[in-house]
C-alpha cells in the first residue's frame, strides 16, 4: 500500500512539474540542422530614415519592424546605393558602387517600346548577363530563390529578367513606372501576365499589390521550408501613388491632421497624410506576417531577416506626400534624388535569434554594395571578384575586431543635374552640376564634417583645402566612365 501511495505521489509530482514547464517554441525543421541560414531581405521604396518608430518616428506605427530592431541590430550609418530606385537596386544586387555599377540612373532604353497588345510596360535598362547577382551567388549553396515586389532592372525576356538573374520565382512589377499604382490591372509572375480582376489603375481597387506580394511570399516560404531559401521582398510602398486599404486608412483618419496643399503628380488622395502613414503600417503588418510564419514553421533560429529602404523619402508634397510633416529624413539634408545624407542614408535592421545580440546599435559605416559579400559570408559561399563591397557579417555577429572598413564610400548620380559624393571618416564631400551642358567653370566641391554637422549646413571646404584635394582624388579614382550614364570629365 505504501509503495502504491509512493508511486501515485511520484506520478502526480511528475505531472505537476510538466504543467509548470514553459510551453516550448516550435521545433526547428529537421532539414535545418547543419544547413545555411534562410535569408529574408526586405526593402521598402522611398521610405525615409526616420519613418520607422525605431528611428524616432512619432506619427507612423511600425511595431513589427521596430521589433526586428529590438530583437536584433540597428545600423545608424547605413547607406543606399544611390538616390533613386534602379541604380540603388543594381548596387544591392551586384555588390558594386555607383562608379562601377552598370545601372547608374533611372531610364528606359530606346529599343524597348510598349507592347499594347500584351499590356506590358517598358522596363528599365536591363543588367547584362555578365553581372553576378545575389540570388545567383546563393544558388551555389543550393538556395531556393524568390522575389516579390518591384524589380526595375530589366523587362521580361531581357538579360535583366529576374528569372535570368538567379531567381527561381519572381512575382510583381518588372517596370518601375508600372509600380506607380498599387492597384494595377496586372502583375507579372515569372514572365507571364497575371490579370487582377477589379483593378483599373484608378485610386481604388479590389486587389492591393502589397497584400498580393505578402501572400506570394508566405506561399514561397511554406513551399521551401525544408531547404535553405533566399526571399527578396522589394516592396513598392510607400512610393507614390498614395493608395492603401480602408482598414489601414481608418487607423489614421482623424488622428493625423491634414491641411490644404497643391497636389503635384500621381493620383490625388483625399487624406494624403493619413494615407501615407497607412501605407507604411500596411507594409509593417506584412513584415509581421512573414515573422509569424517563420516562427510557426520552426525556422526562426535559422533565419536572418533584414529590413532597409532603397533611398531617401520623396519630395515634399509630390503626389500628396509630406516628408516635412513626418520629418521623414530626420536630421539630414536632402530627399530622394539627392546625394546629401537625406537622399541616401537609410535604415537597416537585422534579426537572427541566437546569432545577433538583441538590442544592439552600431555606427559601423556600410552601404548597399556590402550586402552581397555579407550574405556570402553568412551562407558559406564566395562573393565574386571585382566587387566593391566588404562584408559586415562580423558586425552582425558581435565581432567588431574582425570588421573591415572602407577607406571611402563613393556615389555618383547623373540625374538631377549630375552629382558625386564621397564619405571618408567623418568627412562628406559633394559635387553638383556634373551633367549641365555649357558649364565650363571648375566644379566646386562642398565639404562637411558629419561629426559636428550632421545636417550638412556648413560648407567648410575653404578651411580645409587638403581635405578637399583628397576628396577630389577619391572622386576621380572611383569613377569609371559609362556610355549610358556620362558625367562631365573629372579633372
Amino acid at each position: 500500500m505504501r509503495h502504491h501511495r509512493l508511486g501515485l505521489f511520484l506520478l502526480v509530482l511528475v505531472f505537476a512539474v510538466m504543467l509548470m514547464r514553459p510551453v516550448e517554441a516550435a521545433q526547428p525543421s529537421k532539414a535545418s540542422a547543419g544547413r545555411p541560414p534562410n535569408i529574408i531581405f526586405i526593402m521598402a521604396d522611398d521610405l525615409g530614415y526616420a519613418e520607422l518608430g525605431a528611428y524616432g518616428q512619432k506619427w507612423i506605427k511600425t511595431p513589427h519592424i521596430d521589433l526586428l530592431a529590438k530583437e536584433g541590430i540597428k545600423f545608424t550609418q547605413f547607406y543606399s546605393g544611390n538616390a533613386v530606385c534602379a541604380p540603388a537596386r543594381c548596387n544591392l544586387m551586384t555588390g558594386k558602387h555607383p562608379g562601377h555599377a552598370y545601372i547608374r540612373s533611372n531610364g528606359y532604353p530606346r529599343t524597348r517600346p510598349k507592347d499594347p497588345d500584351k499590356g506590358l510596360f517598358p522596363g528599365q535598362h536591363p543588367i547584362p548577363d555578365s553581372e553576378v547577382t545575389i540570388p545567383e551567388l546563393l544558388k551555389q549553396k543550393g538556395y531556393a530563390t524568390g522575389g516579390m515586389g518591384k524589380w526595375g532592372l530589366g523587362w521580361e525576356g531581357s538579360s535583366g529578367d529576374p528569372n535570368k538573374q538567379g531567381f527561381d520565382h519572381f512575382f510583381g512589377f518588372y517596370c518601375q513606372w508600372h509600380a506607380h499604382n498599387h492597384y494595377p490591372r496586372f502583375l507579372v509572375r515569372n514572365g507571364k501576365k497575371v490579370p487582377l480582376e477589379g483593378n483599373d489603375r484608378t485610386l481604388y481597387g479590389k486587389q492591393h499589390s502589397q497584400d498580393l506580394f505578402i501572400d506570394e511570399a508566405l506561399t514561397f516560404i511554406k513551399k521551401n521550408k525544408d531547404k535553405p531559401f533566399f526571399l527578396y521582398l522589394p516592396f513598392a510602398i510607400p512610393h507614390l501613388s498614395i493608395q492603401t486599404t480602408d482598414d489601414w486608412l481608418n487607423k489614421y483618419k482623424g488622428v493625423i491632421p491634414e491641411e490644404d496643399h497643391v497636389h503635384r503628380g500621381y493620383l490625388k488622395h483625399p487624406f494624403p497624410r493619413a494615407g501615407y502613414a497607412a501605407m507604411v503600417t500596411q507594409m509593417d503588418h506584412g513584415v509581421g506576417q512573414v515573422m509569424k510564419l517563420i516562427k510557426e514553421l520552426g525556422l526562426d533560429d535559422n533565419t536572418i531577416i533584414m529590413f532597409t529602404s532603397d533611398n531617401g523619402p520623396t519630395f515634399n508634397r509630390l503626389g500628396g506626400s509630406d516628408s516635412e510633416f513626418f520629418k521623414s529624413a530626420g536630421p539630414f539634408k536632402g530627399l530622394k534624388g539627392s546625394l546629401y545624407e537625406g537622399g541616401i542614408r537609410v535604415p537597416l535592421v537585422a534579426r537572427w535569434p541566437g546569432r545577433i545580440k538583441p538590442g544592439t546599435v552600431t555606427d559601423h559605416i556600410a552601404a548597399f554594395w556590402d550586402v552581397m559579400p555579407t550574405l556570402a559570408d553568412l551562407s558559406g559561399t564566395t562573393a565574386p571578384k571585382g566587387i566593391d563591397g566588404l562584408s559586415f557579417a562580423p558586425t552582425l555577429l558581435g565581432k567588431p575586431d574582425a570588421q573591415q572598413t572602407h577607406d571611402v564610400l563613393y556615389w555618383e548620380f547623373p540625374g538631377y543635374g549630375g552629382q558625386q559624393a564621397v564619405r571618408f571618416g567623418d568627412w562628406k564631400a559633394t559635387r553638383q552640376g556634373m551633367t549641365r551642358r555649357g558649364n565650363k567653370d571648375p566644379l566646386k566641391i562642398e565639404l562637411y564634417n558629419l561629426r559636428t554637422d550632421i545636417g550638412e549646413q556648413r560648407d567648410v571646404s575653404a578651411d580645409h583645402p587638403d581635405i578637399v584635394a583628397k576628396a577630389a582624388a577619391f572622386m576621380k579614382r572611383e569613377h569609371t566612365p559609362s556610355k549610358l550614364w556620362p558625367l562631365r570629365p573629372i579633372e
